[in-house]
């Protein structure tokens, strides 16, 4: 029986409008390295980020990897405070529907490769976090710990004490089925950007989502 619903965050609770993530690397986040003495590019940054490579390769060319991510996070903080003044970050409309998902007493985490403080900013900036039971970001001492690895979310399940079966993981991308695979969940897809393979059942809003959630908790 469905207890409870793991988010990922953005493009699917959250959208950024314009963002392009090659130019948001090239004007926050290489100045703020460079700063700092280090160099990076951003084919090494993107492999590193979509863990094409291990997050700690960078350690082969002297970067501390816990040190860089922490740059590129707060470089990020910056990008987002700065958008959210301009209304560049948006949360989708039907958001609303985490509230009547609260109302089937279902446990909610919000889980997001972004950092903790950078994920709590924008979840904060359209009151949404006291939605959730849990909120998790990426864990600093795991950094290859991020979606598509079933790290975070097996740790969302620990903390709300639910099993793998009593849970489902909601997401716009195939990091998300990926991880919700690989931790043993059922993975929805909403299908905001576009249909992703593997997913166990597919949902055009979170609308559909609270009528998905309500056959589950019959089951």
């Amino acid at each position: 029986m469905l207890r409870g619903i793991i988010f990922d965050v953005d493009e699917t609770l959250v959208y950024y409008e314009g963002y392009d993530p090659k130019k948001w690397f090239e004007e926050w986040v290489r100045p703020e390295l460079e700063k700092h003495g280090i160099k990076l590019d951003y084919d090494l940054y993107a492999k590193t980020a979509r863990l094409e490579l291990p997050r700690t390769y960078v350690r082969e060319l002297g970067i501390d990897p816990v040190e860089l991510w922490k740059i590129i996070d707060a470089a990020n903080n910056k990008y987002r405070k700065k958008m959210l003044v301009e209304g560049k970050i948006k949360a989708f409309p039907d958001v609303s529907a985490l509230e009547e998902l609260k109302k089937l007493n279902l446990k909610l985490a919000a889980v997001s490769n972004a950092s903790l403080e950078n994920t709590l900013l924008v979840l904060r900036a359209f009151d949404l976090e006291k939605l959730f039971d849990l909120v998790l970001g990426k864990d600093y001492s795991n950094l290859d710990g991020v979606k598509p690895s079933p790290y975070l979310i097996e740790k969302a399940l620990k903390k709300l004490q639910l099993t793998p079966y009593e849970a489902i993981v909601v997401g716009d991308s195939s990091n998300d089925v990926l991880a919700a695979k690989r931790a043993g969940v059922k993975a929805v897809n909403v299908i905001r950007f576009g249909r992703v393979d593997g997913a166990d059942y597919y949902v055009k809003n979170l609308w559909e989502l609270v009528e998905l959630a309500k056959e589950l908790l019959t089951f």
